[in-house]
């Protein structure tokens, strides 16, 4: 399993390449924005694109998914159903634009419990709402792509449509809880560690302890 980190978009979105170079086979996480970019450093690992999943809907993490499409047709969209449809300007136009593309036959739908192969990686997706409805975080292995619910010291925020306080904290109590020193690859600024945030991340302790 290899790894490739681009910030893209208008505020630097952390985008991920999820590649099995055995399978030659790999997947785009989070593709915010500059979609050549993005596009130019699929074709460097060598890999064949065959997914895009998406954390969230919100257009800092959606942007560059019409180009990715276009691009590398045909090629499959996973998103939860819960952020298919948010109130403009905050979702990328799903449903309207995509229809159109060649080799595009719909959205695919992911959520609690569902498991995504890319190659031979397993990609597990854990609901985690608060950010958004329809957040999810991605574990392959012992990584988390928490898109926006966990960052290095802080957590996403709840003031837009469909988000919650109250859900978030339950989101961060499950990551948090989860066993192992599992590595923490946000959908903003930089990487971390499970370990690093139960020991000095206030909102992440605040959830562990039950609070709000």
């Amino acid at each position: 399993m290899e790894i490739k980190t681009l910030q893209v978009g208008p505020i630097g979105t952390n985008c991920y390449i999820l590649c099995d170079e055995q399978a030659k086979a790999c997947a785009v996480i989070d593709p915010g924005g500059e979609a050549e970019r993005i596009a130019a450093a699929v074709k460097a690992t060598g890999c064949a694109l065959k997914k895009i999943l998406l954390t969230h809907g919100h257009y800092d993490h959606t942007g560059g998914v019409l180009g990715l499409l276009d691009a590398f047709p045909p090629l499959a969209v996973y998103i939860h159903r819960a952020d298919l449809e948010m109130p403009l300007p905050q979702l990328f136009p799903l449903n309207s634009e995509m229809g159109s593309l060649p080799g595009f036959s719909g959205v695919n739908f992911y959520g609690e419990g569902d498991h995504i192969s890319v190659g031979g990686l397993d990609v597990q997706v854990l609901h985690t709402p608060g950010h958004s409805e329809g957040s999810v975080t991605l574990r392959c292995g012992d990584i988390l792509f928490c898109g926006d619910t966990l960052f290095a010291g802080s957590c996403g925020r709840t003031d837009f449509p469909g988000g919650s306080m109250k859900k978030i904290m339950a989101s961060l109590k499950r990551l948090g809880e989860l066993p192992g020193d599992l590595r923490v690859l946000p959908g903003h600024m930089e990487p971390s560690t499970l370990d690093r945030e139960r020991r000095s991340n206030p909102y992440l302790l605040q959830a562990m302890r039950g609070g709000m």
